[in-house]
């Protein structure tokens, strides 16, 4: 969503956003987009060194600060508020990147192993979103989560991942309920194949990863996998006044694959 030129065609000037999962993948294409648009941006991650360096780059041309936890941690979690609050004194947008994949049988994943999936990608969403809201109210907040095609289309020895990001769309509509009334908008984004750390990793996985990926590509009528910044695209889109009357929705970016019906 840019000009010639690299200018921003969806400004969020001096808007507050807290971002989670941002030290890398999604979550960092959307800290630099929402920066180059103008807002200050909050860099929530556990990894403490990935943070701090998006904090550096992105005060190099705007407001930035790294706030260091764990999204699954209500303690961590209403630390991040307290810090955004201290150092903006407001809190505009909030996204929900922060997501982990534990893959394997269901039959074979152990409570532990659930409990962690069901806690990093659906708990903390609860989370984040029960602190953040008092701070959204009044001023057009707007909450974006970032689920999956996971939601919607299953694939084997991903159930705990499919459960997860299904329980966002869930949760998705009912926040945007319960909070219209504040002026609270609340819509999610379903991605498909994003190149991202966290594919690099399961193509890792895969026994041949160069054919997997072929496999991949030919699912997607578009012809390519899709990159952070057209998620990141897709997440400005959402939390700027451009879609003021969207809300308890979601917006697929998949390159038309789960319309190929795959």
């Amino acid at each position: 969503m840019q000009l010639p030129g690299g200018t921003n065609l969806i400004r969020i000037d001096n808007k507050v956003a807290l971002i989670t999962g941002a030290a890398a993948g999604i979550g960092a294409a959307i800290a630099e987009h929402f920066s180059e648009a103008g807002a200050a941006v909050v860099v929530f991650d556990i990894n403490g060194e990935g943070a701090r360096r998006m904090e550096e780059k992105l005060r190099q041309s705007g407001r930035a600060l790294a706030v260091i936890g764990d999204v699954s941690c209500e303690e961590d979690v209403k630390a991040a508020i307290e810090q955004t609050i201290r150092e903006f004194r407001t809190l505009d947008i909030l996204i929900n990147n922060a997501g982990i994949e534990v893959a394997g049988p269901m039959i074979e994943m152990t409570s532990s192993d659930w409990d962690h999936q069901l806690n990093v990608n659906l708990k903390s969403v609860f989370l984040l979103a029960k602190y953040a809201i008092p701070h959204l109210r009044g001023h057009g907040g707007a909450i974006v989560n970032i689920s999956s095609v996971h939601a919607f289309v299953s694939y084997e020895g991903n159930a705990a991942y499919d459960a997860s990001k299904a329980g966002m769309l869930g949760l998705t509509r009912a926040l945007a309920l319960e909070h219209g009334r504040d002026g609270i908008r609340v819509n999610a984004i379903c991605p498909g194949y994003i190149d991202t750390p966290m594919m690099d990793e399961w193509l890792r996985t895969q026994p041949d990863a160069a054919a997997t990926l072929r496999q991949v590509l030919g699912v997607h009528p578009l012809g390519r996998i899709g990159t952070p910044r057209d998620v990141a695209d897709a997440a400005l889109f959402l939390a700027s006044d451009a879609a003021s009357f969207i809300s308890g929705t979601f917006l697929v970016v998949d390159g038309a694959m789960t319309v190929a019906g795959h």
